[in-house]
């Protein structure tokens, strides 16, 4: 017997029962960036490694250990995406999207990264990125914020997160603070965890990031990026928080709060929850000006923030947020007994489809007793049966059953079905 062939670990399916809730999200998504003027893009899934590499950090995690990249048959080093905004940046660098241009960008899609999967993490994990291009001034990261706490309030979540920010200053006064941190854990490489010795002089800013309960004392007494800022990053920080204190969004300074990802300057910004246990980040972004220099092109204004649907998804079944009629997928279970009715029932069905384009109906295939095909009916949570036997189809007409409701059988002309279906679901 052959080896049964399962997903690889850490890519899920997405099953039928579990779609609704995408759909839900990825609606309420759709709407929102439409709203706020944002125009949607597609990236491709496989992008030459040197993007990710001069874009994120060659001494990142992802980089360093989470990367799917091969060789392809023309010996060309290739990546899986493991995020969305170097490839955002290649595509409208690539296509002359920001040469004396703003553009409002977002996009949805999988990302891949192998990493050791656990709850609300996968290997193949899909995000929502939002990008803007061609605005320096603090109002386009705060609307960036607003856009963010707009749909948390849509879907219920805003009182369930928690919005950090910081600044990371330019890249010179990060620099400069750099070596005024690898200087200070110098002095302290005893407490010190292998992984941060190894990022001492390489990235020493994901030191102020680590999980190390044992290192917590003296990463709380390093230097405080936040004291050495140029006055620019200054003067942007605070034109930022001027604006979210004037839109009434709440929020916290978080003066450990670096990201991951070496393109990040000035402001950085991440929601988070204590409702996930240790997955606490739900959305993260920030600006990243010198992205567009580093791969090549001339200096563009930026900034951004990505989403985990997963993890999003995960928030609102934890807290019961879904709504309930996200669930409900049929309207109306069409059901025939007889040869003759069965072919009736097909076009009876397409007729209803014409009629009422956003009626949800089931058409019984495969035959069966009335018993069984009632119980599919009920099965398939339809609110409304419809009944044709060869009888009904002699006399035109139809019988209908609602199945959540206490009402009496009723038999209509079929030539009024789709009016009376069009005001029961309109009610």
């Amino acid at each position: 017997m052959s080896t049964k062939i399962q997903a690889i670990r850490g890519m899920n399916d997405l099953l039928p029962d579990q779609s609704p809730v995408w759909q839900y999200f990825e609606h309420q998504v759709q709407a929102l960036m439409a709203q706020y003027g944002y125009r949607e893009i597609r990236t491709p899934i496989v992008e030459q490694t040197a993007l990710f590499k001069r874009s994120i950090g060659e001494v990142t995690d992802i980089v360093e250990k989470e990367m799917y990249t091969f060789d392809d048959r023309n010996g060309d080093s290739l990546t899986l995406r493991p995020e969305g905004t170097a490839s955002c940046v290649r595509m409208a660098m690539e296509n002359g999207l920001v040469h004396n241009q703003i553009q409002r960008l977002w996009y949805a899609g999988p990302m891949f990264r192998h990493e050791r999967p656990q709850k609300g993490r996968y290997r193949q994990f899909h995000q929502v990125g939002v990008e803007a291009y061609g605005m320096e001034g603090p109002d386009i990261d705060a609307e960036m914020i607003l856009i963010s706490a707009r749909l948390w309030r849509q879907l219920g979540l805003l009182e369930h997160v928690t919005l950090e920010l910081n600044s990371l200053g330019s890249l010179e006064a990060r620099a400069a603070y750099r070596d005024l941190l690898v200087e200070y854990f110098e002095q302290h490489l005893e407490v010190l965890d292998e992984d941060s010795k190894r990022r001492l002089h390489t990235n020493p800013l994901r030191i102020l990031d680590t999980k190390n309960p044992e290192m917590a004392a003296v990463v709380d007494a390093a230097p405080r990026l936040g004291d050495h800022l140029d006055e620019a990053s200054r003067v942007h920080f605070e034109g930022l928080k001027a604006r979210l204190d004037a839109a009434g969004i709440q929020y916290v300074i978080n003066p450990r709060l670096v990201r991951g990802l070496d393109y990040y300057s000035r402001s950085v910004f991440e929601w988070t929850t204590t409702a996930l246990g240790s997955q606490g980040t739900v959305c993260a972004g920030g600006r990243y000006d010198s992205l567009f220099e580093q791969l090549g092109g001339k200096p563009v204004s930026a900034v951004g923030f990505a989403m985990g649907i997963e993890r999003l998804i995960l928030l609102l079944e934890t807290l019961e947020l879904v709504p309930q009629e996200v669930h409900e997928t049929v309207d109306v279970y069409l059901m025939s007994m007889g040869e003759q009715a069965e072919a009736e029932s097909m076009r009876l069905a397409e007729d209803l489809r014409s009629a009422l384009p956003h009626l949800r109906l089931v058409l019984h295939c495969g035959g069966g007793s009335f018993k069984s095909q009632m119980k599919k009916a009920d099965k398939s949570g339809a609110r409304v049966a419809l009944i044709l036997g060869e009888n009904e189809v002699i006399e035109g007409t139809v019988g209908i059953k609602f199945l959540r409701e206490e009402r009496d059988q009723e038999t209509l002309n079929q030539r009024v079905l789709g009016e009376h279906l069009g005001s029961v679901f309109s009610a």
